[in-house]
């Protein structure tokens, strides 16, 4: 091919390139998903929502994003999660903050999906030996107090971080939570090996 043929060829195609989406940088989940079971449990643990104790590779566990990523998907307007994976650097940092990972049984998870946390009158657990409970017409969700306090900070964290959207009924129940259920020695070990990993703390643990 001639020089000149060449040239004018990249220079055609620089309008294109000028216009293709930013591309995803170095933090994706998938590697914080390797991350924070070699590193955070690499001999289990305890499960967020149900208090399980589980093992590696317990297929009943799987890792629960405490700020639902629903949520910001809507709030990025990148399309659907996989779409956003793709083209969002954003979204890839945000989704792979293990300040925002913690292991739930899968059951729950699926459960509470992306529904807000809230206090549910009465004790209806909805899943046996779990106290964790749903309202599905209201669309709330109650945790079991002992994981209150990691849930609002998890939440907190992660609005204040990224600039992400709480609503101020949700931010008043959480930071209530957070005053009223400190962090205990587990959540404080999590906070620094993720600090480790990530160079930064979650402010509302230290």
């Amino acid at each position: 091919m001639k020089p000149a043929l060449l040239l004018l060829l990249l220079l055609s195609s620089l309008p294109l390139l000028a216009e293709a989406p930013d591309l995803p940088g170095d933090r994706n989940y998938l590697d914080s998903l390797r991350t924070f079971w070699r590193t955070l449990y690499p001999d289990g643990g305890e499960t967020l929502y149900c208090g399980y104790r589980f093992q590696p590779y317990d297929r009943k566990v799987n890792v629960e994003h405490v700020y639902p990523m629903n949520w910001v998907v809507r709030q990025l307007g990148c399309g659907n999660r996989n779409r956003c994976r793709r083209t969002s650097a954003r979204f890839n940092e945000i989704e792979s903050d293990m300040h925002n990972l913690y292991p739930a049984l899968a059951e729950v998870n699926e459960l509470r999906g992306s529904m807000p946390f809230d206090e549910i009158p009465g004790e209806h657990h909805a899943v046996a030996h779990c106290d964790f409970e749903v309202d599905l017409r209201r669309r709330r969700v109650e945790p079991r107090p002992e994981a209150r306090g990691r849930i609002a900070r998890a939440m907190l964290y992660m609005a204040g971080r990224y600039g992400l959207t709480l609503y101020e009924r949700q931010r008043r129940l959480l930071e209530r939570w957070h005053r009223r259920h400190p962090p205990d020695a587990a959540e404080r070990l999590h906070d620094r090996l993720v600090r480790r990993l990530q160079g930064v703390d979650n402010p509302f643990i230290d």
